[in-house]
Order: C-alpha cells, then structure tokens, then sequence
C-alpha cells in the first residue's frame, strides 16, 4: 500500500495558494481515479483507492504546513507502512519555475517548514517527493506572503500544466518506475527565447 500525502492548509482562506499545490495534486487523483477523500483520520482527509492497480491511501494533513509531520506520522504507524518504500509527499517548491516539477528519493528539507517537520517526526528524510515550483519569491517579499499569494492567470495555466504532469509521475512512482520519472520529470522547462 502507497500513502500518498499532499500537502497544505485546510480551511477555504488557503484554497488556491502557492502552499497548497499538494492539496490541489491530491484532488486531481482523486477525481481521476474516483476515490473520495473525505474520511478523518489522524489529524487528516484520507480516502482509499486503487491508482493503477496499486492500493493507496490519498492525504490532507488537516494539522496546517508547520504540523504536517505530526499527522504523517500517525498515518505511517497506524498502516506499518515503510516510508522509505511506501510514503510520497507532494509539496510547493519556491527554488523551482512556475510549474516545473522535481522528483527526489530523500533530501534536506530545503527551508520547507512542512517537510522539515515531516522528516523531524519520522527521524529520516528518505522517502520519495514530488517538489511543484511555485516560482521564486520576488525580492523585498516576504517568504510567508509569498506562499500564501495565489496565482496570476498566466502562472495558473503553467500550474495545471504542472498538476497533470505530477499525476503522471504518481503513476510511474507507484510502478517503481522512479529513475524514469525523474529522467522525464526533473528537467528544465526551457525559457522561451524573447
């Protein structure tokens, strides 16, 4: 079994926010293979379903950002899931372009307060991660504004554009196909020539 977290805030004030593309990535699993996420459980909505044949558990830590560690950590003891095998988290990434995604099988935190706390409460920073860039943050901006801003029109198309390239990386991930979804996913999006 695959728990599969994104991460954001709950309540509708956060909905759409640079913070929340984790949430925004779980919906779109859920709708695409119809599996309602909706039932509480350790701090979290989960739903249980089937993404490619594999079994999975879809998560929202209900905690906000900064505690998303303490409801992960709930939801691996209580499954005995392995989370260096079984555990994906999906998260904003201010260090990438609108849009463009970044696949690592462990890593630092890298200033995430979500992730930082994550790694905190399992006492290990590997397992898998899909980083969706929320663009960098413009200079004299606070960090904590600039991640709970929402998109401009422009960037929200790159961003759906990024949402259904990270649904496509699941399903790789989930057939241990990791090597080949970062040789797709983590390259640069090309700038275009002005």
């Amino acid at each position: 079994m695959f728990v599969i977290v994104g991460l954001g805030n709950p309540t509708l004030q956060y909905e759409g926010t640079r913070h929340n593309v984790g949430f925004d990535v779980i919906d779109l699993l859920a709708d695409k293979y119809n599996i309602t996420v909706e039932t509480r459980k350790n701090r979290a909505l989960i739903g249980k379903g089937m993404i490619e044949g594999k079994k999975v558990i879809l998560v929202k830590p209900q905690t906000y950002m900064n505690l998303s560690g303490e409801s992960v950590r709930g939801l691996v003891d209580y499954y005995k899931i392995d989370e260096r095998q079984e555990l994906l988290v999906i998260y904003d990434d201010v260090s990438l372009g609108v849009g463009q995604l970044r696949i690592r099988k462990k890593g630092s935190a890298g200033g995430h307060n979500g992730i930082k706390n994550i790694i905190s409460h399992l006492d290990t920073d590997m397992f898998l991660r899909i980083k969706i860039g929320v663009g960098e943050k413009p200079k004299k901006y606070d960090l904590a504004d600039y991640v709970l801003s929402r998109f401009s029109k422009a960037e929200r198309e790159e961003m759906e554009e990024g949402y259904e390239k990270a649904v496509k990386a699941v399903a790789l991930l989930l057939d241990g196909e990791i090597d080949a979804a970062m040789n797709e996913y983590n390259r640069k999006v090309k700038q275009e020539e002005a």
